[in-house]
């Protein structure tokens, strides 16, 4: 019996050496109904094998190190943005990745000031399409160092402020463990900011069974049993020599609650 959950998948889970085309073939096989973070030029090929471009990879909204915090990127990603949002509506794209940017030494109340004046101005346009712009939260102490959007009650603040059902938090669980961990209780107390999830093992971001630290079948059946209707998209690296497909099957296995 199928889970209640749609899970989608990261270029990264197939390794190295697996051609594109053969990753969505093998990623529809297993029951994937989605692929994140592919651009436009391969939509065709999800679109061949079924498979819905979950999320628009970084770029029409900035860059990790360079995004929304910073006043002096804003008319040029809100521009971008406005674009995206259009491209994605007219291609069944549902979500539209973006950033805080890096500190760099400013405060982060004045960043997610500047966040908040941002997103508020490219809200409306979301709205009227029917597309979620997701501001993904990292983790600044492994591999993000210095980035802004590092804590869930800073994001939950922002998306407090900006205040539209198409404008939410993407919740990579790998790195919230290692911000902020009470990973189950962040997910029920901040459910309706969240709009997209990415799973990872913890520590080194590779398989999700238990060989970490990780209980992702609870962690998936907490987001089935709030309703969640998006996508569960799986972005780890597998562990070298563990067959990538055989691999992200487990994973499917785990989350299929």
């Amino acid at each position: 019996m199928p889970g209640r959950l749609k899970h989608s998948v990261t270029r990264g889970v197939f390794g190295r050496g697996m051609a594109f085309e053969d990753t969505c073939r093998e990623a529809a096989r297993v029951g994937c109904k989605g692929y994140d973070l592919i651009g436009p030029a391969d939509w065709p090929t999800l679109k061949k094998y079924g498979l819905v471009p979950a999320m628009y990879p970084p770029g029409p909204g900035g860059t990790i190190p360079e995004a929304l915090n910073r006043k002096e990127n804003h008319e040029r990603i809100e521009k971008s943005l406005h674009a995206a949002i259009d491209e994605a509506a007219a291609n069944g794209v549902p979500n539209i990745i973006t950033f805080s940017g890096n500190r760099k030494g400013m405060d982060d109340r004045e960043g997610a000031d500047n966040c908040v004046a941002s997103l508020s101005r490219v809200k409306a346009h979301a709205e009227d399409k029917g597309i979620t712009v997701c501001m993904e939260y990292l983790n600044s102490k492994v591999n993000h160092k210095d980035y802004m959007f590092d804590r869930i009650a800073w994001g939950v603040d922002v998306m407090k402020r900006v205040n539209s059902p198409r404008v939410k938090i993407l919740y990579d669980i790998y790195h919230a463990q290692i911000m902020d961990g009470d990973i189950v209780r962040n997910i029920r107390d901040h459910y309706q900011w969240i709009g997209h999830f990415h799973t990872g093992g913890n520590p080194g971001r590779h398989d999700i069974d238990d060989s970490q630290e990780l209980n992702y079948r609870f962690i998936a059946k907490t987001i089935a049993d709030l309703g969640f209707t998006g996508f569960l998209a799986h972005e780890y690296s597998p562990e070298q020599g563990h067959d990538p497909v055989a691999t992200l099957s487990k994973a499917m296995e785990i989350c299929d609650v």
